[in-house]
């Protein structure tokens, strides 16, 4: 925001009585003046100044707490301790530019704080998009992958090389984290787990998700690849 310089008050007649008078005048406009600029301030959703324009953007908004969206979370991966106080289900897509976002950025925040210290379980649920000509078999491998026990290492692969997640490139993640490739490679050609993958976009749909990366935190539903401080705020409002 830009200050303004003021001009100083000039009085041409320091003993006239008509510029006496004014003085307590121009009091009383430059305070009604004020109280003005105070009522515009604070009559809108965002910080504004009279004449001036915005200040910085407010802080991302944080849903305020509300009744619970039953959220199942199924056989799918989770880390984390599996009796958390909370659990967070994250509906993402492999392919998304936000849940990479959210990996890169956000998620080992809240693996500090919350999920290596038992106060958080992560539970990981498909919801890949139409539009993402690689997401659907992505997420096929993923499972395929969790069928070895391997789901997290190829999650954490496939975000840090999204631009590079053709079916050929999944068989050689796997093939580089030392899955029985030939079990992988079955899985994956079969299509065995597209039920699997159906079934959780069914699930996240019911609940209210329509885009990714979706979150319900104890049922209470985070959209985006909001900041730690938006999870932080869910996250003690549960605990507490």
């Amino acid at each position: 925001m830009a200050e303004t310089a003021k001009k100083p008050i000039k009085n041409n007649n320091d003993n006239g009585n008509g510029n006496a008078m004014m003085i307590p005048a121009a009091i009383i406009v430059a305070g009604l003046i004020i109280a003005g600029a105070v009522v515009y301030n604070n009559g809108g959703g965002g910080s504004k100044t009279a004449g001036l324009g915005n200040t910085a953007p407010s802080a991302p908004t944080v849903p305020s707490a509300g009744s619970p969206v039953e959220v199942s979370e199924d056989n799918d991966p989770f880390k984390g301790d599996p009796n958390a106080p909370v659990v967070m289900i994250e509906f993402s897509d492999f392919e998304c530019p936000f849940c990479g976002r959210f990996y890169s950025q956000t998620l080992s925040q809240i693996e500090e704080k919350y999920i290596n210290t038992g106060k958080v379980k992560l539970v990981y649920r498909d919801f890949p998009l139409s539009f993402h000509p690689n997401a659907q078999k992505a997420a096929e491998a993923g499972e395929c992958a969790n069928e070895q026990g391997k789901f997290w290492e190829l999650h954490d692969t496939i975000f840090e090389n999204q631009n590079a997640i053709s079916v050929s490139d999944l068989k050689g993640y796997a093939a580089g984290l030392g899955l029985n490739t030939s079990q992988f490679t079955s899985c994956l050609d079969s299509g065995k787990y597209a039920g699997e993958v159906a079934s959780d976009i069914a699930d996240g749909t019911a609940a209210g998700a329509s885009g990714t990366p979706t979150f319900f935190i104890n049922g209470q539903i985070l959209v985006g690849a909001q900041p730690f401080s938006a999870f932080e705020q869910v996250i003690e409002a549960e605990l507490n």
